[in-house]
């Protein structure tokens, strides 16, 4: 077996033996019993990077190769969401495109289902005056998303934050938005980790009492709503607003700490998925929920718990930046050739948060190729001054 040497949390060398390439096939069927969607990074493009920080530059051939990866595993696509960076490196105008190309894409693969982040990113916060700006930007993106043929995920607003002051604005926006949407939509509650713009959503603090003004808003608007997303790494307060929910309305789990055991539910109420981490654990994911399809708890759990340790330490604090780790996977299994993002963001994260990944993607069996996954570790070492 290949080894390599890592330097470890406290910055001193070690040696690390490579275990077998992922056993994980890589194709598989939808799920049956759970709706799956894998939030999807982009790749960029080096040789076009020319003002990384500030003009992002998309390799589209290697983005939807991606993409027809993660559905020929049977997993949905949430597309142009916070894992393709938007907002952090893909501005709208990037975003607008790739939801252009992807729709296109997934009317040429059998089976392909995607849907569409809806935001506001267009309107800078400092620039929205009144709900009547934030609704204009929300419906430019959503007629955007309509008009390629793709249904809409509603993604939390900065500019609303900005300018909402009570419940009743955030109903006002959000029931005109989605009472107008062709489609049935998917409500996605970003919490303050991920985005610190986002503290005090839905004009509070309080989450029992944002978890309130949700349920009134899905209530009212049931036939339109899908589900919703919460990303507020808490399995309680997923677990409580999952049995607040009106029949038909699904959890779609965002809790990339705690998302195997709300996957699988406690016998009477379960979450589906809309996670980043789908993205990185495509193939284990598909192999996962085909064991809990099959009746096979234990084999679900025992190919889906590894992976937990690896996605809290791709999501840890800052959290925001849990992309790059995203994408330093998608370079060590061969699905690009380098190690460079929009905006820059690579630099998020310091060598010894990569090297705790590449031990942590190694021991839950998610490197297609070990030999391929080390030498690329050897060269971002390197990078480093770790010989």
């Amino acid at each position: 077996m290949t080894a390599i040497t890592l330097p470890g949390a406290d910055g001193k060398l070690g040696s690390h033996r490579l275990g077998p390439a992922s056993p994980f096939p890589g194709k598989s069927a939808a799920s049956a019993i759970r709706t799956a969607y894998a939030a999807a990074h982009v790749v960029a493009d080096p040789l076009r990077l020319a003002d990384p920080w500030h003009s992002p530059a998309v390799d589209w051939d290697a983005t939807l190769a991606f993409r027809r990866h993660l559905w020929s595993l049977g997993l949905k696509i949430a597309e142009a969401m916070d894992t393709a960076q938007r907002g952090m490196g893909l501005d709208w105008d990037g975003a607008k495109e790739l939801i252009r190309r992807s729709c296109r894409e997934a009317r040429s693969v059998p089976g392909a289902d995607l849907a569409c982040g809806a935001g506001t990113d267009q309107l800078d916060p400092r620039d929205a005056r009144s709900l009547a700006d934030v609704i204009g930007a929300y419906e430019e993106q959503m007629g955007h998303i309509e008009s390629c043929g793709g249904r809409a995920i509603v993604m939390a607003s900065r500019a609303l934050r900005a300018v909402a002051k009570s419940p009743d604005d955030y109903l006002s926006v959000y029931g005109r938005i989605v009472g107008q949407a062709k489609d049935k939509v998917i409500l996605h509650w970003l919490g303050e980790m991920f985005d610190p713009q986002l503290a005090g959503y839905w004009a509070t603090n309080d989450v029992d009492e944002a978890m309130r003004t949700v349920v009134g808003l899905i209530e009212t608007h049931a036939d339109k709503v899908d589900g919703i997303k919460i990303s507020l790494l808490e399995k309680r307060h997923e677990e409580k607003l999952r049995a607040m929910l009106p029949a038909g309305v699904k959890m779609f789990t965002g809790d990339d700490f705690n998302y195997a055991e709300l996957i699988e539910g406690d016998g009477e109420r379960h979450s589906h998925a809309l996670l980043g981490i789908f993205d990185p654990i495509a193939p284990a994911a598909a192999a996962a929920l085909a064991r809990l399809e099959a009746g096979d708890a234990a084999g679900y759990r025992a190919i889906l718990d590894p992976t937990v340790p690896l996605s809290r330490k791709l999501f840890e604090a800052p959290t925001q930046f849990y992309k790059a780790g995203v994408v330093f996977l998608a370079w060590l299994n061969g699905f690009q050739d380098h190690f460079r993002m929009v905006g820059g963001m690579e630099s998020a994260r310091g060598i010894l948060h990569y090297a705790e990944i590449f031990r942590l993607a190694d021991e839950a069996r998610l490197l297609r190729d070990p030999d391929l996954a080390a030498a690329r570790m050897r060269h971002l070492l390197a990078l480093n001054g770790i010989a």
